[in-house]
């Protein structure tokens, strides 16, 4: 009976194991074969692909139930270049600060820790949705910039590429020089987030592939 425990939990210790080979394998092709479009600091948009799961969905949970902050809920759809047609399987990844305004890694993390703890990957379903729940993030600590959410996009066989941050039409941060700054590259990234009946701030994005984007 031992010897059967013992063996089982080394089969699924290998299993895990293979599957985190198989990611990192993965992340390391997409590095090789996808195009970075435009410019984008050296390894920031990179680490799009460093720990990115094998599988993803057009849904994701990045901050866990006990994160310190207030919870937000952002959705919307991604649309290719002529900004009618839903595009499927585009990757949208998002990171973005703590309740204290850092990028705080978590105690175990190891891949995109410039990135910090609070990151995380969807793809579009067939009607280009997506949706993320997370925290809404706080400013840097000298509150040089409004508060923010940075997005990288990674389309198949196309390239990967940063848009404008999402940003919030609520934040006292967000002047009118902060707008003027906005290039709308992938449309406006400037949201109206509202509070559902549970308290959570929600928000809606849509999505144009491409928009804005030199080079693409």
């Amino acid at each position: 009976m031992k010897k059967s425990i013992l063996f089982l939990f080394a089969l699924v210790m290998m299993q895990i194991s293979g599957c985190a080979q198989s990611a990192d394998r993965q992340a390391q092709h997409n590095r090789q074969t996808e195009k970075k479009i435009d410019d984008c600091e050296e390894g920031w948009c990179e680490l799009i692909f460093e720990g990115i799961p094998s599988r993803l969905s057009w849904q994701t949970t990045i901050a866990p139930s006990n994160e310190p902050g207030e919870p937000l809920i952002i959705s919307g759809t991604i649309y290719k270049l002529d900004g009618k047609t839903p595009a499927p399987g585009v990757i949208l990844y998002v990171h973005h600060t703590d309740n204290k305004g850092y990028y705080s890694p978590a105690p175990n993390q190891t891949q995109g820790i410039r990135h910090g703890h609070l990151r995380g990957w969807m793809k579009t379903d067939a009607n280009g949705r997506y949706e993320f729940k997370t925290i809404r993030p706080k400013a840097y600590p000298d509150r040089s910039e409004p508060q923010h959410i940075h997005p990288i996009i990674s389309e198949p066989g196309k390239g990967y590429y940063w848009i404008d941050d999402y940003l919030f039409e609520d934040d006292p941060l967000l002047t009118n020089k902060e707008r003027s700054r906005a290039r709308n590259r992938g449309g406006n990234g400037i949201i109206s987030l509202e509070k559902n009946e549970k308290g959570v701030w929600t928000g809606r994005r849509d999505i144009i592939l491409g928009k804005n984007v030199p080079n693409y």
